[in-house]
Protein backbone atom coordinates (compact mmCIF):
# COMPACT_ATOMS: atom_id res chain seq x y z
CA UNK A 1 0.00 0.00 0.00
CA UNK A 2 1.10 3.68 -0.58
CA UNK A 3 2.10 5.93 1.75
CA UNK A 4 -0.32 8.32 0.30
CA UNK A 5 -3.91 8.28 1.72
CA UNK A 6 -6.89 8.41 -0.71
CA UNK A 7 -10.70 9.95 0.05
CA UNK A 8 -13.23 6.56 -0.21
CA UNK A 9 -16.95 7.61 -0.49
CA UNK A 10 -19.72 5.46 -0.27
CA UNK A 11 -22.95 7.11 -1.34
CA UNK A 12 -26.01 4.89 0.09
CA UNK A 13 -28.98 4.12 -2.51
CA UNK A 14 -32.23 5.93 -2.24
CA UNK A 15 -34.75 4.05 0.48
CA UNK A 16 -33.99 1.19 2.80
CA UNK A 17 -33.91 -1.81 0.35
CA UNK A 18 -31.77 -4.23 2.71
CA UNK A 19 -29.68 -5.91 -0.29
CA UNK A 20 -28.32 -2.69 -0.69
CA UNK A 21 -27.61 -1.54 3.01
CA UNK A 22 -26.06 -5.00 3.58
CA UNK A 23 -24.05 -4.41 0.32
CA UNK A 24 -22.81 -0.84 1.67
CA UNK A 25 -22.35 -1.92 5.01
CA UNK A 26 -20.44 -4.84 4.07
CA UNK A 27 -18.04 -2.74 1.84
CA UNK A 28 -17.46 0.06 4.59
CA UNK A 29 -16.39 -2.21 7.25
CA UNK A 30 -13.97 -4.33 4.86
CA UNK A 31 -12.43 -0.62 3.70
CA UNK A 32 -12.17 1.03 7.30
CA UNK A 33 -10.08 -1.90 8.28
CA UNK A 34 -7.49 -0.73 5.28
CA UNK A 35 -4.51 1.57 5.65
CA UNK A 36 -3.82 4.75 3.66
CA UNK A 37 -7.61 4.95 3.45
CA UNK A 38 -10.35 7.89 4.72
CA UNK A 39 -13.63 6.49 4.50
CA UNK A 40 -16.66 8.25 4.50
CA UNK A 41 -20.63 7.92 3.96
CA UNK A 42 -22.94 10.12 2.50
CA UNK A 43 -26.64 9.83 1.03
CA UNK A 44 -27.41 9.61 -2.26
CA UNK A 45 -24.97 11.72 -4.39
CA UNK A 46 -27.95 12.96 -6.59
CA UNK A 47 -29.84 14.17 -3.65
CA UNK A 48 -27.56 16.53 -1.62
CA UNK A 49 -27.84 20.39 -2.14
CA UNK A 50 -25.70 23.23 -1.45
CA UNK A 51 -26.33 23.32 2.26
CA UNK A 52 -26.10 19.67 2.53
CA UNK A 53 -22.72 18.87 5.45
CA UNK A 54 -22.06 15.53 2.76
CA UNK A 55 -21.67 17.81 0.17
CA UNK A 56 -19.62 20.48 2.20
CA UNK A 57 -16.87 17.07 2.80
CA UNK A 58 -16.79 16.32 -0.28
CA UNK A 59 -16.23 19.88 -1.66
CA UNK A 60 -13.12 20.13 0.80
CA UNK A 61 -11.43 16.76 -0.26
CA UNK A 62 -8.18 17.61 -2.34
CA UNK A 63 -7.03 14.66 -3.65
CA UNK A 64 -7.93 11.70 -5.35
CA UNK A 65 -10.95 10.37 -4.87
CA UNK A 66 -13.20 6.89 -4.86
CA UNK A 67 -16.93 7.34 -5.14
CA UNK A 68 -18.95 4.37 -4.93
CA UNK A 69 -22.82 4.82 -5.95
CA UNK A 70 -25.68 3.14 -7.09
CA UNK A 71 -25.27 4.93 -10.11
CA UNK A 72 -23.83 4.77 -13.59
CA UNK A 73 -20.40 6.10 -13.31
CA UNK A 74 -20.75 8.55 -15.92
CA UNK A 75 -23.64 9.71 -14.24
CA UNK A 76 -22.09 10.13 -10.57
CA UNK A 77 -18.75 11.42 -11.72
CA UNK A 78 -20.99 13.99 -13.78
CA UNK A 79 -23.53 14.74 -10.54
CA UNK A 80 -19.88 15.20 -8.43
CA UNK A 81 -18.76 18.29 -11.34
CA UNK A 82 -22.37 19.94 -11.42
CA UNK A 83 -21.54 20.52 -7.48
CA UNK A 84 -18.37 21.90 -8.03
CA UNK A 85 -16.37 18.77 -7.42
CA UNK A 86 -14.07 18.63 -10.31
CA UNK A 87 -11.16 16.08 -11.23
CA UNK A 88 -10.20 13.74 -14.07
CA UNK A 89 -12.10 10.42 -14.72
CA UNK A 90 -10.13 7.59 -13.42
CA UNK A 91 -11.43 4.20 -15.08
CA UNK A 92 -12.28 1.43 -12.79
CA UNK A 93 -11.69 -2.25 -13.52
CA UNK A 94 -15.11 -3.86 -12.59
CA UNK A 95 -17.84 -2.36 -14.98
CA UNK A 96 -18.39 -4.45 -18.14
CA UNK A 97 -16.55 -3.60 -21.37
CA UNK A 98 -18.81 -3.54 -24.65
CA UNK A 99 -16.66 -6.44 -26.68
CA UNK A 100 -16.65 -3.65 -29.38
CA UNK A 101 -15.14 -0.82 -27.14
CA UNK A 102 -11.05 -2.19 -27.60
CA UNK A 103 -11.06 -1.70 -31.40
CA UNK A 104 -9.72 0.79 -32.98
CA UNK A 105 -8.55 4.22 -31.62
CA UNK A 106 -11.36 5.75 -29.28
CA UNK A 107 -12.66 9.02 -31.02
CA UNK A 108 -11.52 12.42 -29.98
CA UNK A 109 -14.38 13.70 -27.77
CA UNK A 110 -15.73 16.78 -29.17
CA UNK A 111 -17.54 18.22 -26.28
CA UNK A 112 -16.92 21.69 -24.94
CA UNK A 113 -14.91 19.92 -21.44
CA UNK A 114 -14.84 21.66 -18.80
CA UNK A 115 -12.82 24.23 -17.14
CA UNK A 116 -10.12 24.31 -14.13
CA UNK A 117 -9.98 21.17 -13.36
CA UNK A 118 -7.73 20.19 -10.63
CA UNK A 119 -4.89 17.80 -11.15
CA UNK A 120 -6.69 14.61 -9.20
CA UNK A 121 -8.62 11.80 -10.44
CA UNK A 122 -12.14 10.78 -9.00
CA UNK A 123 -13.32 7.24 -9.78
CA UNK A 124 -16.78 5.99 -10.20
CA UNK A 125 -17.63 2.56 -9.36
CA UNK A 126 -21.37 1.85 -9.53
CA UNK A 127 -22.70 -0.56 -6.69
CA UNK A 128 -24.85 -2.59 -8.86
CA UNK A 129 -21.84 -3.96 -10.83
CA UNK A 130 -21.35 -6.49 -8.28
CA UNK A 131 -23.23 -8.40 -5.49
CA UNK A 132 -19.57 -9.69 -3.78
CA UNK A 133 -18.37 -6.50 -1.31
CA UNK A 134 -14.96 -7.62 -2.25
CA UNK A 135 -14.60 -6.86 -5.58
CA UNK A 136 -15.02 -3.77 -4.69
CA UNK A 137 -12.62 -3.75 -1.56
CA UNK A 138 -9.81 -4.88 -4.64
CA UNK A 139 -10.68 -2.43 -6.51
CA UNK A 140 -10.25 0.64 -4.33
CA UNK A 141 -7.09 -0.98 -3.37
CA UNK A 142 -5.90 -1.15 -6.46
CA UNK A 143 -7.34 2.41 -7.63
CA UNK A 144 -5.12 3.62 -4.37
CA UNK A 145 -1.81 1.83 -5.64
CA UNK A 146 -2.48 3.39 -8.98
CA UNK A 147 -2.76 6.83 -7.09
CA UNK A 148 0.02 6.19 -5.15
CA UNK A 149 2.20 5.65 -8.05
CA UNK A 150 0.87 8.27 -10.13
CA UNK A 151 2.04 10.87 -7.46
CA UNK A 152 5.08 9.49 -6.48
CA UNK A 153 5.91 9.39 -9.89
CA UNK A 154 5.62 13.26 -9.97
CA UNK A 155 7.22 14.00 -7.09
CA UNK A 156 9.90 12.27 -8.58
CA UNK A 157 10.29 15.08 -10.80
CA UNK A 158 8.75 18.28 -8.85
CA UNK A 159 8.87 16.74 -5.03
CA UNK A 160 8.25 20.80 -3.87
CA UNK A 161 4.94 21.49 -5.68
CA UNK A 162 3.76 18.09 -4.55
CA UNK A 163 4.49 18.30 -0.73
CA UNK A 164 2.89 21.66 -1.00
CA UNK A 165 -0.31 20.38 -2.88
CA UNK A 166 -0.47 17.65 0.24
CA UNK A 167 -0.86 20.14 2.73
CA UNK A 168 -4.70 20.72 2.19
CA UNK A 169 -6.97 19.68 4.75
CA UNK A 170 -10.41 18.35 4.88
CA UNK A 171 -12.77 19.90 6.89
CA UNK A 172 -13.99 18.59 10.06
CA UNK A 173 -17.66 16.92 10.47
CA UNK A 174 -19.31 14.89 12.65
CA UNK A 175 -20.96 11.34 11.04
CA UNK A 176 -24.08 12.66 11.69
CA UNK A 177 -23.67 16.23 10.18
CA UNK A 178 -22.67 14.07 7.08
CA UNK A 179 -25.27 11.25 6.71
CA UNK A 180 -28.06 13.69 7.65
CA UNK A 181 -31.15 12.61 5.16
CA UNK A 182 -31.16 14.51 2.13
CA UNK A 183 -34.60 14.91 0.56
CA UNK A 184 -35.13 13.15 -3.23
CA UNK A 185 -34.49 15.92 -5.79
CA UNK A 186 -34.70 15.51 -10.08
CA UNK A 187 -32.76 17.65 -12.53
CA UNK A 188 -30.54 17.05 -15.30
CA UNK A 189 -26.99 16.78 -15.40
CA UNK A 190 -24.16 17.70 -18.51
CA UNK A 191 -22.10 15.81 -19.69
CA UNK A 192 -19.61 18.20 -20.48
CA UNK A 193 -17.08 15.75 -22.44
CA UNK A 194 -20.28 15.43 -24.93
CA UNK A 195 -21.95 18.68 -24.92
CA UNK A 196 -21.44 20.70 -27.65
CA UNK A 197 -22.98 24.02 -27.09
CA UNK A 198 -25.73 23.40 -29.41
CA UNK A 199 -28.20 25.09 -26.83
CA UNK A 200 -31.16 22.67 -28.25
CA UNK A 201 -32.32 21.92 -24.70
CA UNK A 202 -32.18 25.74 -23.84
CA UNK A 203 -34.45 26.22 -26.78
CA UNK A 204 -36.73 23.29 -26.21
CA UNK A 205 -37.25 23.19 -21.94
CA UNK A 206 -39.64 25.79 -21.08
CA UNK A 207 -39.51 25.47 -17.24
CA UNK A 208 -36.42 27.90 -16.74
CA UNK A 209 -33.97 24.86 -16.45
CA UNK A 210 -31.31 25.99 -18.42
CA UNK A 211 -29.06 29.08 -18.92
CA UNK A 212 -25.90 30.18 -20.00
CA UNK A 213 -22.54 31.10 -17.59
CA UNK A 214 -20.48 34.09 -18.20
CA UNK A 215 -18.67 32.46 -21.16
CA UNK A 216 -21.80 31.41 -22.93
CA UNK A 217 -21.38 27.60 -21.85
CA UNK A 218 -24.45 25.81 -21.21
CA UNK A 219 -25.82 25.37 -17.78
CA UNK A 220 -28.74 23.73 -15.20
CA UNK A 221 -29.17 27.27 -13.71
CA UNK A 222 -32.21 26.37 -11.80
CA UNK A 223 -32.37 22.47 -11.17
CA UNK A 224 -35.12 22.85 -8.90
CA UNK A 225 -37.62 24.22 -11.37
CA UNK A 226 -37.48 20.63 -13.10
CA UNK A 227 -40.32 18.55 -13.48
CA UNK A 228 -39.87 15.63 -11.79
CA UNK A 229 -39.84 12.36 -13.73
CA UNK A 230 -39.55 13.99 -16.69
CA UNK A 231 -36.38 13.56 -18.98
CA UNK A 232 -37.77 15.39 -22.65
CA UNK A 233 -34.91 17.22 -22.92
CA UNK A 234 -32.28 14.33 -22.89
CA UNK A 235 -34.66 12.74 -25.62
CA UNK A 236 -33.78 16.10 -27.57
CA UNK A 237 -30.04 16.46 -27.21
CA UNK A 238 -28.27 14.82 -30.32
CA UNK A 239 -25.12 13.93 -28.37
CA UNK A 240 -26.50 12.18 -25.17
CA UNK A 241 -24.82 14.70 -22.72
CA UNK A 242 -27.63 14.90 -21.02
CA UNK A 243 -28.26 12.21 -17.75
CA UNK A 244 -31.18 11.74 -15.31
CA UNK A 245 -29.21 9.63 -13.07
CA UNK A 246 -32.27 7.99 -11.43
CA UNK A 247 -34.18 7.27 -14.64
CA UNK A 248 -35.35 3.53 -15.87
CA UNK A 249 -33.41 3.97 -19.26
CA UNK A 250 -30.09 3.60 -19.26
CA UNK A 251 -29.59 5.52 -21.75
CA UNK A 252 -30.93 8.47 -20.31
CA UNK A 253 -29.26 7.67 -16.67
CA UNK A 254 -26.05 7.88 -17.48
CA UNK A 255 -24.69 4.22 -19.25
CA UNK A 256 -21.57 4.64 -20.91
CA UNK A 257 -22.36 5.30 -24.75
CA UNK A 258 -20.35 2.35 -25.90
CA UNK A 259 -22.75 0.34 -23.98
CA UNK A 260 -25.67 1.53 -24.45
CA UNK A 261 -24.64 0.40 -28.74
CA UNK A 262 -23.71 -2.75 -27.01
CA UNK A 263 -27.43 -3.22 -25.35
CA UNK A 264 -28.67 -2.58 -28.51
CA UNK A 265 -30.83 0.30 -27.93
CA UNK A 266 -31.70 2.30 -30.42
CA UNK A 267 -30.31 5.71 -30.11
CA UNK A 268 -31.94 7.10 -32.97
CA UNK A 269 -35.34 6.89 -31.27
CA UNK A 270 -34.23 7.84 -27.75
CA UNK A 271 -31.74 10.64 -28.33
CA UNK A 272 -32.74 12.21 -31.71
CA UNK A 273 -35.03 10.18 -33.74
CA UNK A 274 -39.12 11.87 -34.94
CA UNK A 275 -39.94 9.01 -31.96
CA UNK A 276 -37.91 10.84 -29.77
CA UNK A 277 -39.00 13.81 -30.58
CA UNK A 278 -42.65 13.52 -30.43
CA UNK A 279 -42.11 11.71 -27.15
CA UNK A 280 -40.45 15.07 -25.52
CA UNK A 281 -42.88 16.94 -26.75
CA UNK A 282 -45.56 14.51 -25.33
CA UNK A 283 -43.16 15.09 -22.09
CA UNK A 284 -43.15 18.52 -22.18
CA UNK A 285 -46.59 18.66 -22.98
CA UNK A 286 -47.67 16.67 -20.12
CA UNK A 287 -46.03 19.44 -17.46
CA UNK A 288 -47.27 22.22 -19.30
CA UNK A 289 -50.95 21.55 -18.82
CA UNK A 290 -50.06 20.53 -14.88
CA UNK A 291 -48.61 24.20 -14.16
CA UNK A 292 -51.92 25.27 -16.24
CA UNK A 293 -50.29 26.60 -19.60
CA UNK A 294 -51.16 25.81 -22.92
CA UNK A 295 -49.34 22.75 -24.61
CA UNK A 296 -47.45 23.40 -27.93
CA UNK A 297 -47.02 20.23 -29.17
CA UNK A 298 -43.78 19.95 -31.83
CA UNK A 299 -43.77 23.85 -32.33
CA UNK A 300 -41.80 25.28 -30.08
CA UNK A 301 -37.77 23.95 -29.66
CA UNK A 302 -37.71 21.04 -32.04
CA UNK A 303 -38.53 22.74 -35.89
CA UNK A 304 -35.07 23.76 -36.06
CA UNK A 305 -33.72 19.73 -36.16
CA UNK A 306 -36.39 19.25 -38.91
CA UNK A 307 -34.28 20.93 -41.44
CA UNK A 308 -31.84 17.88 -40.88
CA UNK A 309 -34.62 15.68 -42.30
CA UNK A 310 -33.81 14.52 -46.18
CA UNK A 311 -36.81 15.62 -48.30
CA UNK A 312 -39.03 17.05 -45.30
CA UNK A 313 -41.01 19.94 -46.34
CA UNK A 314 -40.21 23.11 -44.10
CA UNK A 315 -42.90 24.48 -42.39
CA UNK A 316 -43.26 28.39 -41.43
CA UNK A 317 -41.87 28.29 -38.18
CA UNK A 318 -38.47 26.56 -40.16
CA UNK A 319 -38.71 29.15 -42.86
CA UNK A 320 -38.34 31.85 -39.91
CA UNK A 321 -35.64 30.33 -38.04
CA UNK A 322 -33.99 29.74 -41.03
CA UNK A 323 -33.88 33.86 -42.07
CA UNK A 324 -33.00 34.61 -38.18
CA UNK A 325 -29.76 32.33 -38.64
CA UNK A 326 -28.97 34.36 -41.75
CA UNK A 327 -29.41 37.32 -40.29
CA UNK A 328 -27.19 35.69 -37.24
CA UNK A 329 -29.71 36.94 -34.49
Amino acid sequence: MSRHRITVVLSQGQGKNPAKRSLEESVAAALIMEPGLDVCIVPHLYDLDENHTGRMFLDGVRGDMVVLAWLFPRAAFWVLDRDGIKGHFGENQIAVKDEDEDEGEKPTPKGIGVLNVPDRHIYCLDLRDHGDFRVYVEEVKRIAAECGARKDAKAASAPVALVQLGIATKPSFEPEQIMAAAGRRWYPVIDYSRCTNCMECLDFCLFGVYGVDSLERLVVENQDECKKGCPACSRVCPENAIMFPEHKTPGIAGAPVAAISGLKIDLTKLFGGMDAMAMAAHERDRELVADGRQAVGMAVGIPKRQTEKVGAVKDDLDKLMDALDELEI
